[in-house]
């Protein structure tokens, strides 16, 4: 099993974080090592993929809160398993809770508060980034636990790149043209969600120096989910973030 992990989050002792990848515990030529239950695989091999993987995290499905992504700007903040929830940002400070985010090329932002002992996750496509749902998350964090921008480590997990992220005029009307690049005087345009969602975390205040984005590119790393790359037949990965007792 190949587990994506982040160097800047395995510096804090107190966390627990992992990413799935397409390459499981066996060979899957159907969605490969997937996570979704709503994308048409079969719901036992899904399940027996969640166990495999949760248990190389030292979790269970019980204390995994995988939510329902609507590419909104709904954040929950829980302190408590809740299995029911909808959104696209997750907050606790309660350990033993897995925050899960569902990608196949959209931004997947994990953020700590190491003063706090606060956790969050969120899922930022081209939706969520133009309604900023990681500066929102961000925001809640200040509001709600007084967090200070210098004491938060993000981390940002393998997403579609700019170089592969084509876009039509009416997407890419919606974000400041430093975001975007025209494709050879077409109608099609290159869209940098990454630096968008960077420029968000600059913003608040965060440190460079605690901020980890992964050059890693979901459509062109072959061992990773990407819708972009594989349509139908792609799987979904699942990045999850807890705090240890």
């Amino acid at each position: 099993m190949l587990i994506i992990r982040s160097n800047i989050l395995s510096e804090q002792n107190n966390l627990v974080f992992g990413l799935s990848s397409k390459v499981g515990d066996y060979k899957n030529e159907n969605f490969h090592f997937n996570m979704s239950k709503s994308i048409g695989d079969n719901e036992e091999k899904v399940n027996r993929n969640r166990k495999l993987f949760f248990n190389k995290l030292n979790l269970s499905e019980d204390n995994v809160v995988i939510q329902k992504q609507t590419h909104g700007d709904i954040i929950n903040v829980i302190n408590s398993a809740d299995q029911n929830l909808e959104g696209d940002a997750i907050i606790t400070s309660t350990p033993n809770i897995g925050l899960a985010i569902s990608t196949a090329d959209c931004n997947n932002i994990f953020i700590y508060d190491k003063s706090k002992k606060v956790i969050a996750a969120v899922h930022s496509g081209w939706k969520g980034t133009e309604i900023k749902i990681l500066e929102k998350t961000l925001n809640k964090l200040k509001d709600e636990y007084n967090s200070d921008p210098k004491d938060l480590i993000v981390y940002a997990g393998p997403a579609i790149s700019k170089e592969n992220y084509e876009v039509g005029e009416e997407v890419a009307s919606k974000f400041d043209e430093k975001y975007i690049e025209q494709k050879n005087n077409s109608d099609k345009y290159l869209l940098d969600l990454k630096k968008a969602n960077m420029d968000m975390v600059l913003k608040f205040g965060v440190p460079e120096a605690n901020i980890q984005f992964s050059q890693m590119c979901s459509y062109k790393s072959e061992e990773l989910q990407s819708y972009r790359r594989e349509g139908e037949k792609s799987g979904r990965a699942l990045g999850i973030i807890a705090l240890k007792e």
